[in-house]
């Protein structure tokens, strides 16, 4: 990360990713509390949306593999799990992400769109680069057993962080009646499955009487 100091280059780091929409004199007041612990850091300011995007570098074509969840809570336990998992790996970057759910998208009905994890607290996302065939199959086993240490009683996963993982895995990214509904709806626009290659929902055999 090029806009880190060279004494910290190499070293664990948190990353902390704030966004606030509004009058930037309160999102000055909302961020302080922040800038009083002392970033290594301060790239937080007044910007448009685009901004917030890094330029694309055309030689930069990293691969990674990763694993995501959502989880109830993130106690001291939980903490010192991710970084002595993430201190332990040799990886060229590793990471564990932590999105704070809720709010104003808790506020959505679960069935009001395909994404129905509105009541989980928080998104996790385990991951790491790795650098060719070899390596890829470290790194996966890495990961896997990371998320494996982390997971709750949440059993829902974020299909935008989805890897390879098997049908069973995205059918959890669509819980309860979000499933049926988008098969149904899969049914009636795809019924020969063109677009596939994707984190797939196969077409439904029937379509509710409502949708007909």
């Amino acid at each position: 990360m090029p806009f880190l100091p060279e004494a910290h280059h190499g070293k664990l780091i948190i990353l902390g990713i704030l966004v606030f929409a509004g009058d930037a004199e309160a999102g000055e007041r909302a961020v302080a509390p922040f800038r009083k612990l002392s970033p290594i850091v301060d790239m937080v300011r007044p910007m448009k949306y685009p901004e917030i995007y890094f330029p694309d570098d055309p030689n930069f074509h990293p691969k990674a593999v990763g694993r995501t969840m959502f989880l109830d809570e993130i106690d001291r336990g939980v903490s010192e799990e991710i970084v002595a998992r993430l201190e332990a790996s040799d990886a060229p970057v590793r990471v564990a992400q932590l999105r704070v759910l809720g709010g104003a998208m808790a506020r959505v009905p679960a069935e009001a769109t395909a994404f129905a994890h509105r009541t989980s607290p928080i998104l996790a996302n385990v991951a790491a680069f790795y650098e060719g065939p070899e390596d890829r199959v470290a790194r996966e086993a890495w990961v896997t057993e990371f998320a494996a240490t982390l997971r709750q009683g949440d059993a829902g996963t974020y299909v935008n962080f989805l890897g390879e993982e098997g049908q069973a895995r995205v059918r959890q990214a669509y819980p309860g009646s979000s499933w049926d509904r988008l098969v149904a709806i899969k049914h009636r626009y795809d019924p020969t499955n063109l677009f596939r290659l994707n984190q797939n929902i196969p077409p439904g055999a029937m379509i509710p009487d409502a949708l007909v």
